[in-house]
């Protein structure tokens, strides 16, 4: 009998000890989309997870995936590195500016190019440029890299450049990070990425003169840049655990994480 009574109370203790304070451990927080957000929301679900016990999860499956996944139903709130569109919003989503992000042009260190204007950019991926001597750079094909369609980066890329279904890609890939891991890899190429996400394998290039720059993101001189939106359905309540996580990384308190992940907070 005693052995039976001490199984129960160890039974107990188990399933106290899963569900944590408050229950906490078992809610969670569901986001799904944007490759280039990862380093943010990385961060900010990290330190919500810490700050509250509540637990969090990204799934980067792309801009287009995400607005998708929260539309129907299948996480708490979409990552998009592009505004909504028109119909997005007609059909029940809200979009949400968490913070404003560069878009670097990207080309390989060996590149003796430092510099291009926004007209360069779009003649270059329009295919009116097709080699780098032209500007600037060594007599060699300019191979183009891009995002796949759907990719809030290349929506972004497209729309602030002008060239629209007038890309002449090489490559398409589906995340930044093969981007990026292609353009260190061919001397020749030439792509774009989050600011957040570039690392010293490849060399963003100044657009008109000026550097992606927190600073010059945050006072609009740096051209190619657009914004971190958090989508949620407008006629669906958050979880109360998915509202606490949306309050917190839309709080002033939030906007040191935010810049420290590379990026300037829209709060």
């Amino acid at each position: 009998m005693k052995k039976r009574i001490a199984a129960i109370i160890s039974a107990a203790l188990a399933l106290t000890m899963l569900v944590g304070c408050g229950g906490k451990a078992a809610e969670t927080v569901t986001t799904d989309g944007s490759t280039s957000m990862e380093k943010v929301i990385g961060a900010l679900g990290e330190a919500f997870q810490t700050d509250t016990g509540i637990s969090f999860t990204y799934n980067p499956t792309g801009s287009g995936a995400g607005i998708k996944a929260v539309q129907e139903g299948r996480c708490d709130i979409g990552l998009s590195s592009r505004a909504l569109k028109d119909e997005e919003s007609a059909a029940g989503l809200t979009g949400t500016v968490l913070a404003y992000d560069g878009i670097a042009v990207i080309v390989n260190p060996e590149n003796p190019v430092s510099d291009l204007t926004l007209e360069d950019i779009a003649n270059i991926y329009t295919g009116q440029i097709t080699n780098w001597s032209a500007v600037g750079g060594e007599d060699a094909e300019i191979v183009l890299i891009g995002r796949e369609a759907g990719s809030g980066t290349r929506d972004g890329f497209e729309s602030i450049t002008g060239t629209e279904e007038q890309c002449q890609y090489r490559q398409e890939l589906t995340s930044t990070g093969d981007v990026i891991t292609t353009v260190a890899s061919n001397p020749a190429a030439i792509g774009y990425a989050s600011v957040a996400s570039v690392k010293d394998t490849v060399k963003a290039l100044t657009v008109d003169g000026t550097a992606p720059t927190e600073a010059a993101i945050k006072d609009g001189s740096y051209a190619v840049q657009r914004p971190l939106v958090l989508v949620t359905r407008s006629d669906v309540a958050l979880s109360a655990a998915a509202q606490q996580f949306f309050d917190y990384i839309t709080s002033a308190a939030a906007n040191e994480i935010i810049s420290a992940a590379g990026v300037v907070p829209a709060n």
